[in-house]
């Protein structure tokens, strides 16, 4: 018997706070699945905590054992030794777990929730979230699928973009947030610190000529917004040192 939509919800909140984000995700899925695809706030956020706590975990392996593996290959004369072969498995096998979770995520978003999610706030999330997840495939998949991922990537963003400057006020948190992403996707995938720059700089320009006039109340979207016009700045001065040198 399906289980009640408070009942998966309150598991998943279990999970959370045990930090079983397979878990967490298993019990959001049956709500999207067997119940309803339109997510209620506190269930759209624990999904995506959960894919990023797992995703996260992974990346973060990847980025060891692939760096490991550059340093053992400088360190042998032999490319082909049994101790760099070992390493190239592990690396592998990382980059398989990411790469179906990644997937996994998007098939989610495509088939159940974006078509489902109301204008305005929810579908920039979702489609802020699908251009996430294909830049964690850009960051690590070999050289022939490097492209293709990142064009999906740009696309999702675009998508969320052009939605997020016509719905949303710029101090949003879900908007700022998502040109903090989208700069990163250009610095990172593309290569193009002007073009992450322009994006940043864009979004907090636009954020900061608005909050004279924003009732300054500690509420948690505006402590997350601050918070994230302080990751944009810290950003644009890093990317701006890069470009100098």
């Amino acid at each position: 018997m399906t289980p009640s939509r408070d009942q998966c919800l309150f598991i998943a909140e279990l999970a959370g706070e045990a930090e079983r984000f397979d878990d967490v995700v298993a019990q959001i899925k049956t709500i999207i699945t067997s119940i309803d695809p339109r997510l209620a706030l506190e269930e759209r956020n624990l999904l995506s905590v959960a894919y990023k706590n797992i995703t996260n975990n992974l990346r973060s392996s990847w980025r060891i054992v692939d760096t490991l593996e550059k340093v053992q290959a400088a360190r042998s004369k032999n490319t082909a030794s049994r101790q760099i072969l070992l390493i190239r498995q592990q690396r592998e096998r990382i980059e398989h777990e990411l790469t179906e979770v990644c997937k996994d995520i998007v098939n989610v978003l495509d088939r159940d929730l974006l078509p489902h999610a109301q204008p305005g706030e929810e579908q920039v999330f979702y489609s802020k979230m699908k251009g996430d997840y294909y830049r964690y495939l850009a960051e690590f998949a070999q050289k022939h699928e490097r492209e293709k991922f990142g064009d999906c990537s740009l696309a999702a963003y675009k998508i969320a973009y052009q939605r997020a400057v016509t719905t949303l006020d710029p101090i949003h948190p879900t908007r700022l947030g998502l040109a903090l992403n989208f700069s990163v996707f250009y610095h990172d995938v593309r290569k193009s610190p002007e073009r992450a720059c322009f994006v940043a700089k864009s979004a907090f320009d636009d954020a900061i000529s608005v909050l004279e006039g924003t009732d300054p109340s500690q509420s948690t979207a505006f402590r997350d917004s601050l918070m994230i016009l302080q990751l944009l700045k810290d950003d644009l001065l890093l990317w701006a040192e890069e470009m100098k040198d």
